[in-house]
């Protein structure tokens, strides 16, 4: 698989973009409840929301980096985003298969 189908398939395609786009807009309201707001909450709760099945795994792997409750924000976030990359490109072969597009996935060029 070539890096342009990567791009495409994370990017360039509807669900994608929707799914990138709402978890976006999470972030940017979560990062202005943050900044603006004394107590923010579980604000960070939604954006999460949206990375939650791989999330698991960037969480297990922050606390064997960090231990147990310490957790650096860095990891964390950078997790948050590689998970939601990871999502949305399982999303994009989703679509192309269900849409039967599947020779540039399954048979070589």
């Amino acid at each position: 698989m070539h890096a342009r189908t990567l791009m495409r398939l994370t990017f360039a395609n509807p669900a994608s973009a929707v799914y990138l786009g709402l978890f976006g807009a999470a972030v940017a309201i979560a990062t202005a409840v943050t900044v603006f707001s004394p107590d923010p909450g579980f604000i960070w709760v939604w954006p999460a929301f949206f990375a939650f099945p791989t999330l698991l795994f960037a969480v297990v792997v922050g606390e064997a980096v960090g231990g147990a409750g310490e957790v650096p924000t860095w990891l964390l976030l950078g997790g948050l985003v590689a998970c939601v990359l990871a999502q949305s490109l399982c999303l994009g072969v989703l679509v192309e298969v269900l849409r039967g597009r599947r020779r540039g996935l399954t048979q070589p060029h």
